[in-house]
């Protein structure tokens, strides 16, 4: 790097920064699906015994992020109606995927860079390579030496940036479409967990609300 154009210090960069992300992102990702999987088990069983307080317990304790969209389903699950209706289990299901959406995204973040460094590290690269063969040929013109032997040297060291570009696109594309198919993947699970989970509510909701309390009217301000 010390040898070539500014464009390598680039590349380099654009390489430590794909390695960042990566590894972010497994850390991130690491043991997703089967924390997703070990909160839905909890929550279910509570649900099925018409528990919901417990089940909210199972959530609040998980790490899982599908535990947030579970405690969504819950938190509506709970809220009544007008003067006391049962909950609308439309709204249960929007309040849910609301949040699933939510989760989806938090899987999908900074996998971005990985696409634009895949994209942008070659183009980098050749155009240290233009520059770089320019100043070869500027220093044959003010030498007034020719022959291919006076840029042989210059041109050499300037399409090293052109290789390092195309590494460094090589190692983002890579590591990310590895990570899409990943996330593709966690995403179809989560929503498998999610459809369980409301299929268990839906279920269990008639019975575990009778089971509550309705919330007092507030008494009318005197006027």
């Amino acid at each position: 790097m010390l040898k070539t154009s500014w464009s390598m210090w680039i590349i380099g960069a654009c390489s430590v920064l794909a390695l960042a992300v990566a590894i972010e992102r497994a850390i991130a990702l690491w043991g997703f699906a089967a924390n997703a999987r070990a909160v839905a088990d909890a929550v279910v069983r509570a649900l099925l015994r018409g528990d919901l307080d417990e089940a909210r317990a199972e959530c609040e304790r998980s790490p899982s992020p599908a535990a947030d969209v579970f405690l969504a389903g819950l938190a509506a699950a709970v809220r009544r109606g007008p003067r006391g209706a049962a909950p609308d289990e439309d709204k249960i299901d929007a309040a849910v995927e609301r949040e699933r959406q939510q989760v989806n995204l938090r899987l999908r973040r900074n996998v971005w860079v990985l696409g634009t460094v895949g994209a942008i590290a070659p183009f980098i690269g050749l155009f240290g390579t233009v520059v770089g063969i320019m100043q070869a040929f500027r220093h044959m013109a003010a030498t007034g030496q020719g022959g291919f032997t006076v840029v042989a040297s210059g041109i050499s060291e300037a399409l090293v940036a052109t290789a390092g570009g195309i590494a460094v696109a090589i190692e983002a594309v890579v590591i990310y479409n590895f990570l899409n198919v990943h996330v593709q993947k966690l995403a179809l699970q989560l929503k498998l967990v999610v459809e369980e989970f409301l299929e268990t509510l839906h279920d269990a909701l008639p019975t575990a609300t009778a089971a509550r309390p309705a919330a007092e009217p507030r008494p009318a301000r005197e006027a």
